[in-house]
């Protein structure tokens, strides 16, 4: 689907206090195989009766997110999970993640979960001749290299002239952390609200002496992976005449990691990252990942045991809670919709589930539209899906009459089939890409230059900065929530309680549907893409204002910033 970030990457590649609740009780059991557990708690028990419910099911509290309901356990009890079932004041259990070896053949998401890596043409394109941007373009060095920006009118001669956001529009990146040093996220980064909700796990993202600052305890301003850092450009990169800019140039950019360096996410870092967006005045999120290790959630799936079945739905609950928890305190939800050019309104199969600890364990399932990706099809929640250049749909995007809610600009390695920009970086998305990890993989030599054309750098007045393209509904959702802190921006009241401004989500998403250009179905209607199996056939359904490829269709910075009631 994704590489969990919903990403199809053209590229090398916790909380330890309780969120709004109780500080940790006990202390971990020291001997055996040690799991730790989601714990969905009953809303009307009392956080001493949630305790001993757990420590009666053998298990010993880490930390409790009061606001939610959700507790983070350890046991070695292998039991735990049945022993749980039958505690009054729990209502479910998800396995969260094993502290042990790293299983046999154990690889990261990234190189299992891209769509398209395209390694092979990279590999090809390293040292060919970088894209050279085009001066006369107005706007930032790279502007002319930004199609994207181009197409939702976020220009100098577009919304740029008017609305460009505001630090009193927070806006929250929930992703694999933000290079808050990059030149062109720094000037818009804040340090003070960032946190990290996770920890490296050994199991995925590797020994924590391998990691560059040798510890699996990352700051609240690094990115390992680079997707975080990727997503936070396009929404909010400066006009500071370096580089290019986000949708939102002036808008504050808050690191609320929730992934893992590998690309995972799991449930109690996010449940934490939701409930602190609630309480500390975050105007939106962006989502561009599924929590695993499910990809889809199904209630009672005969394909899964009993116990999977229940983890299926404390995480659909869980993730719910803290939706409805940010939402109703303000916080506008925005998500990708994934990458497997699939209807999510007719799913049918998942192979790929359970992928967590070893991917080997999944399983085949048939699926149906009662099983759920979380958090893109909770409640509350924007879907967003990828159009390429060309306007057509991404060839690798999801869709769906119920899910697609509006569409942007996610890139298309494939599009304009039969030109000579088919298969170029041109088509992808271009936004900051963090210098160490570009200088680890090999997409900058030692002398700083870019290896690759996926990579470009920009010099400007002694500061040197780097960008890659990448494409994917992970680049889409970014968009929109640009333009959502636009709308914040334009039309939004003193928050007298968190500061800054503040606009109730629903209102955000009227305005961001109301003023997204509507984007028929292509005729025919059931779409082939030019030199792509028939895999990434796809069908549209649904009239021009509002159909399953498009939604209301393609967001547009300019008209929503001229939005009339």
């Amino acid at each position: 689907m994704r590489i969990r970030p919903i990403l199809c990457a053209l590229a090398a590649v916790g909380a330890a206090t309780a969120v709004g609740g109780i500080a940790a009780t006990g202390s971990p059991a020291q001997n055996g195989d040690v799991r730790t557990y989601v714990v969905l708690l009953d809303p009307a028990a009392s956080t001493d009766q949630a305790t001993q419910s757990i420590q009666a099911a053998g298990g010993t509290i880490e930390r409790i997110n009061t606001a939610v309901g959700v507790a983070t356990v350890r046991s070695t009890d292998d039991d735990f999970a049945a022993r749980a079932a039958n505690q009054p004041a729990i209502q479910g259990t998800a396995t969260d993640r094993s502290i042990g070896q790293i299983p046999a053949g154990s690889r990261t998401k990234q190189e299992r979960d891209q769509i398209e890596r395209l390694q092979d043409q990279r590999t090809a394109s390293r040292g060919d001749q970088a894209v050279t941007p085009d001066a006369a373009t107005p706007g930032e060095p790279l502007a002319s290299l930004q199609w994207d920006m181009q197409m939702m009118h976020a220009t100098v001669a577009g919304s740029y002239r008017e609305q460009q956001g505001t630090r009193d529009v927070r806006v929250g990146i929930m992703d694999t952390g933000v290079d808050g040093s990059h030149p062109d996220i720094a000037p818009n980064f804040d340090s003070e609200l960032s946190r990290n909700f996770t920890v490296d796990d050994p199991v995925i993202d590797g020994a924590c002496d391998t990691d560059p600052d040798g510890s699996c305890a990352d700051p609240a301003n690094v990115d390992e992976n680079g997707h975080g850092t990727h997503v936070a450009g396009t929404i909010a990169a400066p006009l500071n005449g370096l580089g290019m800019a986000g949708v939102a140039p002036r808008a504050d950019i808050v690191n609320l990691r929730a992934g893992q360096d590998s690309g995972y996410f799991f449930i109690q870092p996010v449940v934490d990252a939701l409930t602190y967006a609630g309480d500390h005045g975050i105007d939106v999120v962006n989502m561009s990942f599924y929590i695993d290790p499910w990809l889809y959630n199904c209630a009672a799936n005969p394909a899964d045991t009993p116990e999977q079945q229940q983890e299926q739905r404390t995480i659909v609950e869980a993730t719910q809670r803290a939706l409805d928890y940010a939402h109703n305190r303000g916080v506008t939800l925005v998500a990708a919709a994934g990458n497997e050019n699939t209807d999510l309104g007719r799913p049918s199969f998942d192979p790929t589930s359970p992928d967590y600890p070893d991917a080997a364990a999944a399983h085949d399932r048939n699926v149906d539209n009662s099983c759920l990706s979380m958090p893109t099809e909770g409640n509350g929640v924007i879907g967003v899906t990828s159009v390429g250049p060309s306007g057509r749909k991404a060839y690798y995007s999801n869709y769906g009459t119920e899910q697609a809610d509006v569409s942007a600009p996610g890139g298309d390695y494939r599009d304009y089939p039969g030109t000579p920009r088919y298969a170029t970086p041109q088509n992808l998305i271009l936004a900051p890409y963090p210098e160490a990890l570009a200088r680890a993989s090999g997409d900058v030599d030692a002398a700083g230059v870019p290896t690759t054309p996926f990579v470009v750098a920009d010099t400007q007045n002694g500061r040197t900065a780097y960008y890659q393209y990448l494409q994917g509904t992970s680049m889409a959702a970014p968009h929109v929530v640009g333009v959502a802190a636009l709308i914040v921006s334009q039309y939004g009241k003193r928050d007298r309680s968190q500061g800054g401004l503040t606009l109730p989500a629903d209102r955000v998403q009227t305005l961001l549907q109301k003023t997204a250009t509507d984007t028929p179905c292509p005729n025919p209607r059931q779409y082939e893409y030019p030199g792509l199996a028939a895999k990434y056939n796809a069908y549209c359904e649904g009239p021009p204002k509002r159909n399953g490829f498009f939604g209301d269709g393609v967001v547009d910075a300019l008209a929503a910033i001229h939005a009339r009631d």
